[in-house]
């Protein structure tokens, strides 16, 4: 069975447009190079009731879903408390990320020179980022120490992306690996001048009907500052199948009056 990845990104900050997000694009980077694809993207503001909602469709769906965001102990962090809801789960303290938690507080209490008070309100407090859905495994965080989450097939990770990005790429590599298909997936396409999308339809459609496991896209421009208006009209899919299914495509290009650009491979 095909595995679908998604990504949830939470917060206020990004739907305000206070921060633009840069996990999107780098996830679909992180996912590219191992030759796996994002299925989708979700962005939630710091509502309990859609969080909620979003990551009980999350663990329903059966994928691989990163989310960013909302995992700390401030008061417009949510997620840890609406990942245990979704799920139906009690939320406790998880014994491995106490001990990162609290080796975290050990070394910045001696970096500042100061003596670590384990009982301290503050130090007891930011134990609630090690607060997980019972159940929890652990994701390393290499810039801090202060760990993510996974619960099944579902990654919770910080919204900063100096934490973030290289959490997704452990669990990539640690949990995923029999999945990566690097240099599986292959994109053919040609630049056409000219055409409308609603006349290369049926072309599209036949392609794609005659190629198993392939599939026909196509990305309008109407201002490219080298090609001008033109439509690039490709196939993406396995290596194999795309070999045969491109050189249908310009087969059926060329019974129409339209003038051919570069063709690209990606």
């Amino acid at each position: 069975m095909t595995t679908h990845f998604g990504l949830v990104i939470i917060g206020d900050e990004i739907l305000s447009g206070k921060r633009a997000d840069k996990h999107l694009p780098k996830v679909i980077e992180l996912l590219k190079v191992r030759g796996l694809q994002l299925e989708y993207a979700h962005y939630v503001g710091d509502s309990p009731e859609r969080i909620t909602a979003t990551l009980k469709r999350a663990f329903a769906s059966g994928d691989v879903v990163f989310s960013t965001g909302g995992i700390g102990a401030t008061p417009d962090d949510h997620t840890r408390q609406c990942a245990a809801r979704a799920l139906g789960a009690d939320l406790a303290l998880h014994p491995e990320a106490e001990a990162m938690i609290r080796l975290r507080m050990q070394n910045l209490a001696k970096e500042h020179g100061i003596v670590y008070e384990p009982n301290r309100a503050d130090n007891i407090h930011r134990l609630n980022m090690g607060v997980f859905p019972a159940g929890a495994q652990i994701i390393p965080n290499p810039f801090n120490g202060i760990p993510g989450f996974s619960c099944g097939t579902i990654h919770f990770v910080p919204g900063f992306p100096v934490m973030a990005w290289p959490m997704i790429e452990w669990v990539l590599d640690t949990h995923y690996p029999h999945l990566f298909k690097t240099a599986a997936w292959i994109e053919k396409s040609v630049i056409v001048m000219g055409a409308m999308e609603a006349t290369l339809t049926p072309l599209m459609l036949a392609v794609e009907a005659a190629h198993t496991g392939i599939k026909v896209f196509s990305l309008p421009s109407v201002d490219h500052p080298e090609h001008g208006r033109h439509i690039e009209l490709g196939v993406k899919g396995p290596p194999d199948a795309v070999d045969q299914a491109y050189p249908a495509l310009l087969a059926g290009l060329h019974k129409f009056d339209l003038k051919l650009g570069p063709e690209l491979v990606r």
